[in-house]
């Protein structure tokens, strides 16, 4: 079996805090991560996000530019940048919880073990941690 290809989108509000979700599903079922998903055939990248977040937190948004790709297992995850343009923050979809963190809230989940897989090494790489 092959990779899934899979969006994320790194968002912050007007504080700096960043836009992370509480998966309700696995993977990664109980931990906080960016919001995001499978990209859906005949999809691009950009519809993806756009889609997956407004699903996940229901926000509207306009993603801007790729920050970096992981892997974990099998998905090959491509996270970009977006911009806040319309909605009102809530969970849905496969998300039970969505919110803005700081950078000390940020670090609180990571010692509690409630971050996703390797997340905060990733935000720290790609320059991109909460800005409070």
């Amino acid at each position: 079996m092959g990779t899934e290809r899979c969006v994320g989108g790194i968002v912050f509000d007007a504080d700096g805090r960043l836009l992370l979700v509480r998966r309700g599903h696995a993977p990664s079922a109980g931990l906080w991560s960016l919001p995001g998903g499978r990209v859906e055939p005949g999809e691009t990248d950009a519809e993806a996000v756009v889609r997956e977040l407004r699903e996940e937190t229901g926000l509207t948004v306009r993603p801007s530019g790729l920050v970096g790709s992981v892997t974990r297992g099998r998905y090959e995850i491509h996270d970009y940048t977006c911009a806040v343009e319309g909605g009102r923050l809530r969970p849905g979809d496969d998300a039970d919880d969505a919110r803005w963190v700081s950078t000390a809230e940020l670090s609180a989940l990571q010692r509690a073990g409630l971050l996703a897989e390797r997340l905060a090494e990733a935000l720290r790489a790609w320059g991109v941690n909460p800005r409070c």
